[in-house]
């Protein structure tokens, strides 16, 4: 809680977008895409080792393609294809449906958050992939491609679209990390999330950008005990 707070207070301390003021706007509509590719270029001599040697770590211990993609919903309400790293077993949709059709108490944990706490699905390396948030280094080939930035709203899953109540999500990219990962995160419900990606879009600038992009270096060192 305490990690969240800071991490929640280190972003809302960037400035407000002035109506005025056309520099954030400047940023968001030539600067922000650059800036996030070139980010991702200088750091893929490192990153892309670590995801071949990650993947191979996943097939070695759990078999099957150590590759997950999944169909999300993108900017404007285009479909794209997500990449991860597996953390879950190989059929693990169905082994959802099966757990959900057991418990009602974890159908409607699921219900509203979209999420379990404790998802009997995450194997053991998924679970440290997660911990340390390893497992979306392959988004950042979707960031290449114009279908993701580093940071903004959470990826949708198509049928999760009526659920969601805003319309901030779908005027900007969705990112790997963004203002709801670092702030609510498993303390709000999905509908919830609709006031983060509004918030964040209304007041995308850099100097926002970069607070979202420390505080989740911040969330995941503390949460993994870096």
């Amino acid at each position: 809680m305490a990690v969240e707070s800071r991490s929640v207070a280190l972003v809302q301390a960037t400035p407000v977008v002035s109506p005025t003021n056309t520099r954030p706007w400047l940023y968001r509509s030539l600067f922000k895409r650059p800036f996030e590719v070139a980010l991702v270029l200088l750091a893929s001599p490192v990153v892309v080792p670590l995801i071949l040697v990650l993947a191979l770590l996943v097939m070695l211990r759990d078999g099957g393609n150590p590759f997950f993609t999944q169909h999300r919903i993108g900017m404007g309400g285009r479909s794209y294809r997500m990449w991860k790293l597996r953390s879950m077993v190989v059929d693990a949709d169905k082994r959802l449906q099966d757990y959900l059709d057991s418990d009602p108490d974890i159908r409607r944990e699921w219900e509203l958050t979209q999420k379990l706490r404790s998802d009997p699905r995450v194997t053991v390396v998924g679970k440290v992939l997660r911990a340390c948030s390893l497992d979306e280094l392959p988004q950042l080939w979707n960031v290449v491609r114009g279908e993701m930035s580093l940071v903004g709203p959470r990826p949708m899953l198509p049928e999760q679209q009526a659920l969601y109540a805003g319309n901030g999500y779908y005027r900007v990219r969705p990112g790997i990390t963004g203002f709801w990962q670092v702030a609510g995160r498993n303390r709000t419900s999905f509908a919830a999330r609709a006031w983060y990606d509004d918030r964040y879009e209304r007041d995308v600038s850099f100097s926002r950008d970069l607070g979202i992009l420390v505080a989740t270096v911040s969330v995941v060192m503390r949460r993994t005990g870096c």
